[in-house]
C-alpha cells in the first residue's frame, strides 16, 4: 500500500555513529552474518546477504557530515535483527566477550530475545520468533 502522497518507502537505513568503526563493522558482520557492501574510511555499508535493504549503516562520529549537536553515544535506541537462532548467536557474543544486556528469554509476544550491546553502547535486540503472539 502506498504511504502519504503515493509514495512507497523503498529503503530504510539506520546509521550508527561510531568512535569505533572497524570494531562496530566486525560485531555486525562477524556476530550477526552482515556482509561489507562498501567501506570507507568515514563510511561502512553493510548488508545482509542476498538482501541488500535490509542494511545498516555506519557513520564516524566526527566526520563533517555529522552535525556537532548530535555526536552523543546512542541513547533511546534499540536495534532489533531477527535471526535464525539467537541462542546461536547469544553463544557466539559470550565467546567473543559482548556485553550482554540481557540473556535469551522467552516473551510474551512470541519471540525468543537476548540484548546485546555493540561496541558504540547500542543496545541491540536479538530475537527468534518461536510461537505465534496470543
Amino acid at each position: 500500500m502506498p504511504g502519504r502522497g503515493g509514495r512507497m518507502i523503498d529503503r530504510v537505513l539506520p546509521n550508527i555513529l561510531s568512535d569505533r568503526l572497524t570494531e562496530t563493522r566486525d560485531f555486525y558482520v562477524g556476530l550477526l552474518g552482515f556482509a561489507v557492501a562498501f567501506e570507507s574510511d568515514w563510511f561502512i555499508n553493510l548488508s545482509a546477504p542476498g538482501e541488500p535493504k535490509r542494511e545498516i549503516g555506519i557513520w564516524r562520529r566526527d566526520h563533517e557530515l555529522v552535525p556537532g549537536e548530535v555526536r552523543n553515544p546512542p541513547q533511546g535506541v534499540i536495534l532489533t535483527i531477527v535471526v535464525d537462532d539467537v541462542d546461536t548467536v547469544y553463544k557466539s557474543a559470550v565467546i567473543k566477550g559482548v556485553p550482554v544486556v540481557a540473556p535469551p528469554r522467552d516473551l510474551f509476544y512470541g519471540q525468543r530475545s537476548c540484548l546485546l550491546a555493540d561496541p558504540n553502547g547500542l543496545i541491540v535486540d536479538v530475537s527468534t520468533p518461536v510461537a505465534d503472539a496470543a
